[in-house]
């Protein structure tokens, strides 16, 4: 379920050095993911770089498409409006789970695994995650343990295979900033 739409505004550095307003719309890039009970992903920025390049002409770096994980050494932030579940996903098989992550240029990220698995859209990504929930609720699901975000609430991702349950019969909108990382050793699978 689609709600109402946001703005993303931009600001930037005239030719003076002086600070000015570039953008005040819609984000560019919006996309339904995983047909009718899929969520909508608003993506609003990403970088490509740690440090950011902040370039005179205030100018996101080009990207095609919806793509899961921030760029190599870089970060994004998105929305999603994650609508309330319906009993469909209960029959998602593995394969159509990783075509799904597949269609975010994610395909290896799912960790559905068939009757063992705790949500089709279980999947383990190499980054740190804000999740800040901004309305309605939502259920983070870990391999061991749950828990509902409802809105206000912030939820610190650290690569772990998880999934998201709206559980409600809400919407859920959540805010998510990605920033790249790297595996310590020990967690490398």
């Amino acid at each position: 379920m689609k709600t109402a739409p946001f703005r993303r505004i931009v600001t930037g550095h005239n030719e003076k050095g002086e600070a000015v307003l570039l953008e005040a719309a819609p984000p560019p890039r919006v996309a339904k993911i995983g047909e009718e009970f899929g969520p909508w992903f608003y993506e609003v920025w990403n970088t490509t770089e740690t440090p950011a390049q902040i370039r005179p002409d205030g100018s996101e770096p080009p990207e095609d498409g919806i793509q899961l994980a921030p760029p190599k050494n870089g970060t994004r932030i998105r929305v999603l409006d994650i609508p309330p579940e319906d009993g469909r996903l209960e029959n998602l098989t593995p394969e159509e789970a990783r075509e799904h992550f597949a269609a975010i240029g994610a395909g290896d990220a799912s960790s559905h695994s068939g009757a063992t698995s705790r949500h089709a859209f279980m999947h383990r990504t190499e980054t740190i995650d804000y999740g800040i929930v901004l309305e309605g609720e939502i259920t983070l699901l870990l391999d061991v343990g749950e828990c509902v975000a409802k809105a206000g609430d912030i939820v610190i991702q650290q690569g772990t295979n998880h999934g998201w349950a709206n559980r409600s019969d809400k919407n859920c909108r959540i805010a998510f900033i990605l920033i790249d990382g790297k595996y310590s050793p020990e967690l490398q699978a």
